[in-house]
């Protein structure tokens, strides 16, 4: 069960919520809201501009091709960029907001030329550029704040989360930040000021600036949430919550109005990118509930994320899909009725740092799936050191998510009657039985999807298991 200490929010601000100078106003409004709403914070984490990440990456490839006046252009780009936020600032902050940007941006020039000059950048470097974009849209939030009458208390997230070594997807060290997080968060908190944090960026024991990786600030919120015992995690986003399907191939998706903490991990890790799978491992240690909000639509519900699942009138909650996806197929009759061959099996993947989504056995032969091609070749060569190796690209996944999978066995029937005559290359169901995942073409992705959601998420599936709901009572 969880322990409130605090009975206050987190608020997270993804990039897209930051993304222009209407935006952040947006978002001082909300935080305004709410600090009027709470009696102590809240606290505010929040991400680098939108695209900012992308220009920071684009010099570090500018970096490694030494092209130096191209370098300190675009270093000034970024510098412009931030300055455009100073009206928000107001008079009285301006002076120093100006400052702040000048030698945050100074800094980061320093830092490129030097990496520049040996072009080279190891992942340490990379971490410390990158780390430059939370730093700076912090700083803005924070004047803007202060501006609006919110006392908002810029914190160092350097200062804050601390992690281990591993450079671009760090993890936090969730004792020594704790300490932390008491002495740089609850001490502001307690003399009442808001505490203004940019996500993402952390540091080791060491002091040296590490990054958490792809959906870090979810995962800084989540961590210092944990922390502090907060009674809530809101992540703000740009879009209205957890929604039935991926809107870019469902034309209408509906809103999950709540879902579990199992659930929700199930469709981020499945390609809902409204939420980072491991970002919310802090909140489920200590069952705070995770709500995702939409900045542009203040007024709307959001998806509410606990412990325990939603009341649904279908076993299915949603459905997730990944597109780009490689299928492996590994065959071998030396596998037959031999021990030791998954585990040499799986050491390749390992040793090639490659995760597998979806894998599937028979006697002689293992299928996986993997996202991540960056090794392929030689992750391909090593395997086919000791068993014959095949790989199909343009490959996608769909994986249909819900806690009453469990509990209704006739989902299975339906989907594949709905598919028809769509070519399924793998199937797996997990033990927990809260997905089942299909591999099929990436040309068959999108007439899967329209058809299984018009089967389980239109009006008519509603009423119809609201009708059997009803007779079974």
């Amino acid at each position: 069960s969880s322990t409130v200490i605090w009975t206050m929010v987190i608020t997270k601000f993804g990039g897209t919520s930051v993304a222009d100078l209407a935006a952040m106003k947006r978002v001082v409004g909300i935080v305004q809201k709410r600090w009027k709403y709470d009696d102590n914070g809240p606290v505010v984490v929040v991400s680098a501009l939108s695209k900012v990440t992308d220009q920071l990456l684009a010099l570090v490839d500018l970096v490694k091709h030494g092209e130096m006046d191209t370098l300190n252009s675009r270093v000034e780009d970024l510098r412009q960029r931030h300055l455009e936020f100073s009206e928000i600032s107001g008079e009285e902050f301006r002076e120093e907001f100006v400052r702040g940007i000048n030698q945050t941006c100074a800094e980061l020039g320093d830092l490129v030329k030097e990496l520049g000059v040996i072009r080279e950048v190891s992942s340490r470097s990379l971490d410390a550029v990158l780390s430059f974009g939370e730093l700076l849209s912090s700083r803005i939030l924070t004047a803007a704040l202060s501006n609006a009458g919110v006392p908002a208390a810029w914190v160092d997230a350097r200062m804050v989360l601390v992690t281990d070594g591993v450079h671009t997807s760090a993890t936090p060290d969730m004792a020594s930040t704790s300490a932390r997080v008491q002495s740089e968060v609850a001490k502001r908190l307690q003399k009442k000021f808001v505490p203004v944090i940019g996500g993402f960026v952390g540091s080791t024991h060491e002091g040296i600036t590490t990054t958490l990786g792809r959906g870090g600030s979810d995962y800084s919120a989540a961590v210092i949430g944990a922390c502090l015992g907060v009674s809530e995690i809101q992540i703000w986003t740009d879009v209205d919550g957890m929604l039935t399907a991926d809107p870019r191939i469902i034309d209408s998706p509906k809103l999950v109005p709540r879902l579990s903490f199992a659930e929700a991990s199930e469709l981020a890790y499945f390609g809902a990118k409204v939420l980072h799978p491991s970002t919310i491992q802090p909140a489920v240690a200590c069952d705070i509930p995770v709500r995702i909000l939409n900045s542009y639509r203040q007024n709307g519900p959001g998806t509410l994320i606990t412990s325990q699942p939603g009341d649904v009138n279908s076993s299915i909650t949603a459905i997730a899909c990944k597109r780009d996806v490689t299928v492996i197929e590994i065959t071998s009759t030396r596998m037959l009725m031999a021990h030791g061959f998954l585990r040499r099996l799986f050491e390749v993947f390992d040793r090639f740092q490659t995760a597998v989504d979806v894998v599937t056995t028979s006697e002689v032969s293992v299928s996986v799936t993997v996202d991540d091609r960056q090794r392929l070749t030689p992750l391909l060569e090593a395997l086919s050191e000791f068993a014959e190796v095949s790989c199909e690209q343009n490959m996608a996944l769909i994986c249909v998510v819900g806690s009453r999978l469990s509990t209704d066995p006739g989902v299975f029937s339906q989907i594949v009657g709905v598919l028809g005559d769509v070519n399924l290359g793998m199937v797996s169901q997990a033990a927990s039985r809260r997905n089942i995942t299909f591999v099929l073409s990436e040309a068959d992705l999108s007439t899967a999807m329209t058809r299984m959601h018009d089967h389980f998420f239109s009006e008519k599936a509603f009423s119809t298991a609201q009708n059997e709901e009803n007779l079974s009572n």
